[in-house]
């Protein structure tokens, strides 16, 4: 699949370097380039691009303006990228999917991009679904009753209940109680607010066990129970700081900003 995409800044020779570095991404194709906030509104909506990478501090119509500026339509993915780490939240609550610092690295670009591609992948399976599902309550309504039980067949593998065997003891705890998960090498400690348990499984076994829309990694050692998070406190470097229901403070990590973005509104 081709990633169409359009550059948005007011510095020609950030256009050019990110141009450069898009190059080695052979689905990555660049449509267009524009200069300022009302030109990307409606190259935005003439174009319809799957992707944007736009600068947020620009005169006139900032970057925030020209999201807002194109919600009529279907918007595209945005990537906001500035020289401004103080707009990170700001990004998050606009649901950008993922946030540069200028000069762009090569390998943070790289992981955008990565990053990208799931989430059109996740948004083409989606809308295939739902027009599938449109299509089948036309012409075979029992089909589509079908379909609909089969998704919340497969929301039901996930677990309900974990058993942790923790001090020569067998705990059964409710996946919904727990507040976050930190790995330790081979062992998990989960933690459910007033009570810490040791899990040993690796980060990677019980992922699979979790559902995924209410647990997220903030970091390469940390899965945080989305429902628990009750505030989200910015931190230097383009980090921030989850504050869970218990008061416990959790960091995300500069590589899983874009999970804050399912939350913050």
């Amino acid at each position: 699949m081709t990633i169409r995409t359009i550059l948005v800044d007011d510095e020609k020779l950030a256009i050019q370097g990110l141009q450069l570095r898009l190059e080695p991404f052979d689905d990555v194709e660049v449509i267009d380039t524009c200069s300022n906030g009302r030109e990307a509104i409606r190259k935005i909506k003439t174009e319809k691009p799957d992707l944007v990478f736009l600068d947020i501090q620009m005169p006139g119509f900032d970057g925030f303006s020209v999201v807002k500026g194109v919600m009529e339509i279907e918007p595209p993915l945005f990537v906001f990228v500035t020289a401004y780490q103080e707009h990170a939240v700001r990004a998050f609550e606009a649901n950008a999917v993922h946030y540069l610092m200028k000069p762009v690295d090569e390998d943070a670009l790289a992981d955008t991009i990565e990053r990208v591609r799931l989430r059109l992948a996740e948004k083409k399976s989606a809308d295939e679904a739902e027009k599938l599902l449109n299509v089948l309550s036309e012409v075979a309504p029992e089909a589509a009753e079908e379909f609909s039980e089969g998704e919340g067949e497969a929301s039901e593998r996930f677990e309900k209940l974990i058993n942790v065997k923790d001090r020569g003891q067998i705990f059964r705890v409710e996946v919904g109680s727990i507040e976050h998960i930190e790995a330790a090498g081979d062992y998990m400690c989960i933690y459910t607010g007033d009570n810490s348990l040791i899990l040993r499984e690796t980060m990677k076994d019980l992922e699979r066990r979790l559902d995924p829309r209410k647990f997220q990694r903030v970091h390469r050692s940390t899965i945080v129970n989305l429902d628990q998070v009750r505030q989200v406190k910015p931190h230097t470097n383009g980090e921030c700081f989850l504050v869970l229901d218990s008061g416990a403070e959790v960091k995300v990590s500069r590589s899983y900003r874009d999970v804050v973005a399912r939350f913050v509104h």
